[in-house]
């Protein structure tokens, strides 16, 4: 009862305030406040809620069928553009490609004129093309055999390098079993000088 009766005269009246009017404040304030989060979204006014469904007798066309796996394009539809891009792009590539291989060739048709007006025998424009077909594969040939003495370079310091890895191996293992061998010798020593004490 003293302890009720101590704690009674402890309450300070305006701790007591405090508390009655930060709780009536927080009343006023969740009670008065605009719509609460339980109300309903609006609806538009042309359709009520939850009347369109997904019908299995009708057909929903979502794309028409253009090939490809399944029926259907097999690029996003959102792509389309792209893919557009990048066939102007390898038609444009291929495009070059001919007019370069005119313009460079042995036989364009500035060049055959050029050579006709020279009087450039065809022997010689055979021959023209027989030494830059010649040339080039030359230079094919030094390719490939440059690339292969580089790759048997290559493997005989792969091997080089594999062969000193192994024999630095077998060395730090030779090592370790000395060193095994020693300390198992220590061990033993020590072992049977503490017997003996």
């Amino acid at each position: 009862m003293k302890k009720a009766m101590n704690w009674l005269k402890s309450i300070r009246p305006l701790k007591v305030l405090t508390v009655l009017f930060a709780g009536i404040f927080l009343f006023l304030t969740q009670a008065c406040a605009g719509q609460g989060v339980a109300t309903q979204p609006p609806q538009p006014d042309d359709q009520p809620a939850y009347t369109k469904r997904y019908d299995p007798t009708k057909d929903y066309p979502l794309s028409s069928p253009a090939g490809g796996m399944n029926n259907f394009s097999d690029v996003d539809p959102r792509g389309r553009g792209d893919e557009k891009a990048a066939n102007d792009r390898a038609d444009a590539m291929a495009k070059n490609s001919q007019r370069n291989i005119e313009q460079k060739s042995v036989d364009s048709p500035e060049q055959y004129g050029r050579n006709y007006k020279q009087g450039t025998p065809f022997g010689e424009r055979v021959k023209n093309l027989g030494e830059d077909i010649g040339s080039s594969a030359n230079e094919t040939r030094e390719g490939f055999v440059k690339g292969t003495q580089r790759g048997i370079e290559n493997l005989k310091g792969n091997t080089q390098n594999a062969a000193e890895g192994v024999t630095k191996n077998v060395q730090r293992g030779a090592e370790d079993a000395g060193k095994n061998v020693q300390r198992t010798a220590e061990d033993a020593s020590s072992a049977v000088k503490r017997a003996v004490d």
